[in-house]
């Protein structure tokens, strides 16, 4: 997605009022307009009928609950970032939507400029993790320490592609390594994709995992 274009984002949520409240905050951005709003049945059709950048996505509802709707939204064409909505205590569920492919999570409480910022931040690639959603759970899930299956996966990668993918586990955006490894922008996407493909096919968030877990993210944030 270029600099200059809006941010399409879709909210599901089993409650017309949050989705109207974020409807409201997220329209005051000039660079952002919601696209779609519904509850959790109608999820899928409306991220695959239009062109969404981020998913707000909130975790319990009825019919289909976020899981369930995250399942299918990752295998769609283009699928969107996608961040989990809670007002509770997700501990039971960190785990699962961070493996499925979320992106992070948000609380329907979040301020609104956080919450600006946070959409900002999912359509450029990044993690959105509030503290508030998953306490010390995300800290233990994350940063796991080393862990075998990931250094397995870590060794298949050529030197540049570690530096990368520790970038990527920093929570750097393309064009932020860019500048940090002094490459140009078209040659990071380039990396990030064979990093991406080499480490089976996961997305983004999932391989920050694998970062965090091979002890790259601390030596590759530290790289000045």
């Amino acid at each position: 997605m270029g600099e200059a274009e809006v941010i399409r984002v879709a909210v599901v949520d089993d409650e017309p009022l949050v989705r109207a409240g974020l409807r409201v905050i997220l329209g005051s951005a000039e660079d952002i307009t919601v696209v779609a709003d519904c509850g959790g049945a109608s999820a899928v059709e409306a991220v695959r009928s239009g062109r969404v950048d981020v998913l707000l996505l909130d975790i319990r509802m009825p019919v289909l609950d976020g899981p369930s709707v995250l399942r299918q939204v990752v295998g769609l064409p283009k699928a969107p970032a996608v961040a989990m909505l809670t007002t509770f205590d997700a501990r039971e569920h960190v785990d699962e939507v961070l493996r499925l492919g979320a992106a992070g999570f948000l609380m329907k409480n979040t301020a609104p400029e956080q919450l600006i910022e946070a959409v900002r931040a999912l359509a450029a690639g990044r993690r959105v993790l509030a503290p508030e959603a998953v306490g010390q759970v995300i800290d233990g899930y994350l940063l796991a320490g080393r862990d075998e299956e990931a250094l397995r996966q870590v060794r298949a990668l050529t030197g540049r592609e570690r530096e990368v993918l520790a970038l990527v586990g920093a929570g750097l955006s393309n064009r932020a390594i860019a500048g940090r490894l002094h490459l140009a922008h078209g040659t990071v996407k380039d990396h990030v994709s064979a990093v991406l493909a080499k480490l089976g096919g996961l997305n983004r968030v999932q391989a920050a995992v694998v970062a965090d877990r091979a002890d790259l993210v601390e030596a590759g944030a530290g790289r000045g």
